[in-house]
């Protein structure tokens, strides 16, 4: 089979695919109690979410099958999601929305890779490129653009807490450094971090997109209006440079694929062109479904009820586990963030590597994430002291048994790393990876 560059580019595997692969594999044929998993990135299973989904599918079978999915529908998004949508922001924030400034797709990452299509890669004058302001961010975006070389990174800044906790901040200075511009994109609250823009972050990113006159795309998935799974210090922004992209797939429905961008009709026009070429429109169903939550105020309730203060029980959870089972002391650090879906955690020892922690847990059965694949391996992002490979990836959906035994095992495996490499320097073999793989041997 001969592949294009662009082919090739998009048909290849991911790092943090693989390792879902890996996962699939490794679980298939077994019992699925028997691996402890904190690797997932489905949201969990709220009672009151998934009674909220089940009512308003079977409402929407039962009374507007027909429409709703026995014809084809708008590209832009069915009629009633997009009124519902104008209906509830211009109602939650006081906005003047109109059909316009809304476009609806088959979940945000897709929105988000028409976004890179259309605004990033190869030109007269250099690549324009999709740049993450702040990385570690959503390991998805990496695949998003299909030029080789087309997305970069920034480095956070990063502030000690305490013992045991750490925080990332924007490094505006560097961004507006860049010239290579072709669109922001970033989450918040972000994904493996949980951290969340301020105002004074959201501030400087709109000036530079203003600068640059480039669009920039914050994704909610896990912020305000709905879910709120993790902690929000600034609620969205109407501007004309920022698309602001939304998603049903945390607030427990990441099955059906449903997201929708507001924005400037300018780029959501052309938002709306790219889904009409390439996935015609989303399905149309689970559209009406979210319509009919965000009309009756369903969707507020189960996120401000349920939704949030399930995440933070779990985050304040795990946050107490890692403090009482990961040896004190060990130079261990977690982001500092209340909420969120997922526990970001540093080690910061050079004999640490995190895709050998990946190996030796895979070996007992548990599953975690490698940190690496959540920064841009491009030059333009230094990192002290190898910090993309000291960092890893808990899942905050998983039962507490399962957080609890995993967690057990993740701080034996870490005392068995460190005992290794004290015993590696006894004997005269220091360095990283391979040097330690020696040593043991």
């Amino acid at each position: 089979m001969r592949l294009s560059p662009i082919g090739t580019r998009m048909a290849g595997l991911s790092g943090l695919r693989s390792i879902m692969e890996d996962v699939a594999s490794s679980i298939a044929g077994t019992a699925e109690e028997d691996w402890l998993n904190l690797s997932i990135g489905n949201p969990a299973r709220i009672p009151q979410a998934e009674v909220m989904w089940r009512e308003a599918l079977a409402q929407t079978v039962a009374e507007d099958f027909e429409r709703a999915g026995g014809r084809y529908g708008p590209s832009r998004g069915s009629t009633v999601l997009v009124e519902a949508v104008v209906a509830y922001f211009n109602r939650t924030y006081g906005w003047d929305l109109t059909p316009e400034h809304v476009v609806v797709g088959p979940g945000s990452q897709m929105v988000c890779f028409a976004a890179a299509a259309l605004f990033c890669g190869p030109e007269p004058d250099g690549m324009r490129r999709l740049v993450l302001p702040m990385v570690p961010d959503y390991t998805g975006y990496q695949g998003l653009c299909m030029h080789e070389d087309g997305i970069a990174g920034v480095a956070p800044r990063i502030a000690l807490e305490g013992e045991h906790r750490f925080s990332y901040s924007l490094d505006l200075d560097a961004l507006r450094q860049r010239d290579d511009i072709g669109m922001l994109l970033i989450s918040s609250p972000g994904n493996p971090t949980g951290r969340a823009l301020t105002q004074d972050d959201l501030d400087g990113l709109i000036q530079v997109a203003e600068d640059r006159d480039v669009p920039l795309v914050i994704d909610h998935a896990y912020g305000a209006p709905f879910p709120r799974i993790g902690e929000v210090h600034v609620d969205p922004v109407r501007h004309r440079n920022v698309v602001n992209c939304f998603s049903a797939s945390k607030a427990g429905l990441p099955g059906e694929r449903i997201g929708f961008a507001i924005g400037d009709p300018e780029y959501v026009g052309a938002l709306a062109a790219f889904l009409s070429n390439s996935v015609l429109h989303a399905p149309q169903l689970p559209q009406a479904a979210v319509a009919a939550v965000l009309r009756d105020g369903r969707m507020d309730e189960v996120a401000r009820d349920a939704i949030t203060p399930y995440y933070r029980g779990k985050k304040e959870f795990m946050d107490e586990l890692l403090a009482e089972r990961l040896p004190s002391d060990l130079n261990w650090r977690v982001q500092s963030v209340v909420g969120g879906m997922f526990s970001w955690v540093w080690i910061d020892h050079p004999w640490f590597d995190d895709t050998e922690l990946y190996r030796r847990l895979k070996e007992q059965r548990v599953f975690i994430v490698p940190g690496r694949h959540f920064f841009v391996d491009a030059p333009s992002v230094p990192l002290p002291n190898g910090h993309a490979t000291r960092c890893f990836r808990m899942s905050l959906s998983a039962p507490e048994k399962t957080m609890i035994d995993g967690v057990s095992r993740v701080a034996a495996v870490l005392r068995e790393m460190r005992a290794e490499a004290d015993e590696a320097l006894r004997h005269g073999a220091n360095g990283p990876g391979p040097d330690r793989a020696a040593a043991r041997r």
